[in-house]
């Protein structure tokens, strides 16, 4: 039975540089990266080396604690680096394209006519596994588990986000047979969670096999985690799998025409993004061809993701592999004067979820932030903030400071399992501490890896 959840808490920041719904096809890229950073707790296994010729579905790496989890290349063309940091950690492996897109190519088959081991196999054989992420822990999920429900979120409620509604157009086929495989994948439910507050495509509309559920509020809506909190919460021993729509399309494209598809729409958005369009590009491709002579000015931060949980990739960097957005914002690294546009200005151009400006008076105003934190890490004190943008019942002040303090019961009984960092990016944005809170999560769900999983 469908439900319809209405949200008290949660914050919208307005940021400027919303992307045009207009679709623009980027050349291939020069470079594609798998980045084994991209997957927390990823060691791999590599199967290629420098000057090795790849196609299209190639494996590349695999799980070294888990050999069925294997990943593949986006592109055909040649290995051309393995980059490795401190203690010889693969940082990033590049692939050179040759610009054929020669696919490894298998049968079309319709998932429904399938057994649930059957569709898991071609899967975790094709790469397409790592797009499936496991709670609790947000970490690529455990094929040797079995979920007890899969959630979608048919949309992101983050600052800037891209619109699925747009990308999943016209897609409606690919879209149900990817929920098709994955009905297969439990014998529980698959949740498919619109915005309640807006119309949804067809494609969402329209979807069978799956329960859609409605939810209405400020960001984080739109997140999978506070989703599975107010539809099916987690309790200890049980698991969760979640997908984003563009991966559920990926993965309906994979059983209809028996091949890997790496394109990907993204969203370039951000105030210092010149074109803001929606453009077609490949999994983990090179921004270069998207950044160059298309930024307003050359100090900014080009964020691969939204603005709360997104990497600083730079503007010749690589696409984060689950990433359907690049934000591009002003690098705050300039001092302002305290009389003007420091702590004793006006702030008639500022932002605070704190209602210290006036502007909080204005409606629908949209604000260009840069990227400075505007003050450093300090006591973390109570204030009450956090409660008031965490749609959870979960006292978040009292989880962080257990997590502190490797309380591994207080975690537990404050509801650890359920959430995943991204969840806290608005108790981190309003934290008048300025604690990272979101790499306090990390080490929580790190902790509770290793010593209760």
């Amino acid at each position: 039975m469908s439900k319809t959840v209405k949200l008290r808490k949660g914050l919208d920041i307005n940021l400027l540089g919303e992307a045009d719904k207009v679709t623009v096809d980027l050349e291939m890229p020069e470079m594609v990266a798998l980045k084994p950073t991209d997957f927390h707790g990823l060691v791999p296994k590599m199967v290629v080396k420098p000057g090795d010729r790849v196609q299209v579905g190639s494996v590349v790496f695999f799980d070294k604690y888990n050999e069925q989890v294997k990943f593949v290349s986006p592109v055909s063309g040649t290995v051309e680096d393995i980059v490795r940091g401190e203690k010889r950690r693969i940082l990033e492996v590049l692939i050179k394209p040759d610009g054929s897109q020669e696919a490894i190519t298998k049968d079309s088959v319709d998932p429904s006519s399938l057994s649930g081991d059957q569709v898991k196999q071609m899967m975790l054989e094709n790469g397409l596994w790592p797009f499936m992420v496991q709670r609790p822990l947000d970490i690529i999920a455990d094929p040797n588990v079995k979920p007890k429900a899969i959630f979608v979120s048919a949309f992101d409620s983050s600052p800037l986000a891209p619109d699925y509604d747009f990308i999943v157009h016209g897609q409606d086929q690919y879209f149900q047979h990817g929920l098709n495989a994955l009905t297969k994948l439990t014998e529980g439910k698959v949740h498919l969670t619109l915005n309640g507050s807006a119309p949804a495509d067809v494609a969402f509309q329209n979807a069978k096999n799956v329960q859609i559920n409605k939810i209405v509020g400020k960001h984080p809506a739109g997140n999978v985690g506070t989703q599975i909190h107010h539809i099916d919460p987690i309790d200890k021993g049980e698991f969760v799998f979640t997908l984003k729509p563009q991966d559920v399309l990926m993965l309906g494209k994979f059983f209809a025409e028996g091949k890997f598809d790496p394109s990907r729409m993204i969203a370039y958005t951000g105030s210092e993004a010149k074109n803001r369009k929606y453009y077609r590009t490949i999994l983990g491709a090179k921004l270069t061809n998207l950044t160059q002579n298309n930024l307003e000015s050359d100090n900014v931060r080009v964020i691969s993701g939204n603005a709360l949980t997104g990497t600083n990739v730079g503007k010749d960097g690589y696409l984060g592999f689950y990433d359907a957005q690049v934000t591009v914002l002003p690098e705050g690294d300039q001092y302002k004067f305290f009389l003007t546009k420091g702590w004793l200005g006006p702030g008639f151009d500022k932002y605070s979820s704190h209602r210290l400006f006036p502007t909080w008076l204005i409606k629908n105003k949209k604000f260009r932030l840069d990227t400075n934190l505007n003050g450093e890490e300090r006591g973390f004190v109570v204030t009450g903030e956090l409660e008031k943008v965490l749609p959870f019942d979960i006292l978040p002040m009292q989880l962080i400071k257990a997590i502190m303090t490797n309380d591994i019961d207080g975690m537990e009984q404050l509801g650890i399992y359920e959430i995943a960092p991204e969840d806290f990016a608005l108790c981190e944005y309003v934290c008048t501490s300025k604690v990272e809170i979101q790499e306090k999560i990390r080490q929580g769900l790190d902790i509770i890896k290793e010593e209760c999983m």
